[in-house]
């Protein structure tokens, strides 16, 4: 987890879900974002706070150390050695969020192709992925060096089935605080190892295998191809499978 997820809301619809009123530099735009399919290195949405203000920046998804060139570059970390660890030392005080409407996940159900698995919050609302990053605005990274990657952790009851990893993903009062340069580096730690938003937040269903390929976009990639694995498909799911093409 995860290599491919969905961005298609507007940053204020993101930014309202998140409560957090007032200024924003918006420097995303006030369009829907429209991305059904998005890959890494792509520049996605990231919500960030510097001084006092909330920054909505498009930022690469992957970053590594000026250091590490012969490593691939990566898009998550594990929250078990993130905060520890000296490859992400440079990065790790730079917390941010990664909004986005659901992720996707491959399975290898014995068919020649691994089928593809949508998840998403069963209420249909944002996901907010903790994240940290070499972020714009700041001295430690600008330009062709900014990038970001998503926080990661063992993946929990019947989600383990889709993949043994997922997003730490944080209630809109935890992002907050994840976000506030005040929260002190040990609590964020904390909150990421034990107070991520658990399985049961979730649903899953199966889509088609047009998402494999990066050039394929559009909200006919989110359609479920049958029940979800979690249960059926909430009501939820189905407005926002309506509402979905206006943002294409």
């Amino acid at each position: 987890m995860c290599g491919r997820l969905s961005q298609y809301r507007g940053i204020h619809d993101f930014v309202a879900a998140l409560g957090m009123p007032g200024a924003m530099v918006n420097r995303v735009g006030e369009q829907a974002l429209g991305c059904y399919n998005a890959a890494p290195t792509m520049q996605l949405a990231l919500l960030h706070v510097a001084g006092d203000t909330l920054h909505a920046d498009t930022v690469r998804w992957g970053w590594r150390p000026h250091w590490a060139k012969d490593r691939t570059v990566p898009i998550n970390a594990r929250i078990e050695k993130v905060a520890h660890g000296p490859f992400y030392r440079q990065i790790w005080p730079h917390r941010a969020i990664c909004p986005i409407d659901s992720w996707f996940e491959w399975v290898d159900e014995g068919s020649p192709k691994k089928q593809p698995y949508l998840i998403r919050h069963r209420d249909g609302s944002p996901i907010f992925c903790t994240s940290i990053g070499q972020l714009p605005g700041l001295d430690e990274g600008h330009g062709q060096s900014d990038g970001f990657v998503i926080i990661t952790a063992n993946a929990q009851g019947g989600m383990v089935d889709i993949h043994d990893r997922r997003p730490v993903v944080l209630s809109p009062e935890m992002a907050r605080e994840w976000l506030d340069p005040a929260t002190p580096g040990e609590r964020a730690e904390q909150m990421a190892l034990h107070q991520g938003e658990a399985a049961e937040a979730f649903e899953w269903f199966k889509v088609g295998t047009a998402v494999g390929n990066v050039r394929n976009h559009g909200a006919q990639l989110l359609e479920p191809l049958a029940d979800t694995v979690s249960g059926e498909v909430s009501q939820a799911n189905a407005d926002l499978m309506s509402i979905g093409p206006l943002h294409e």
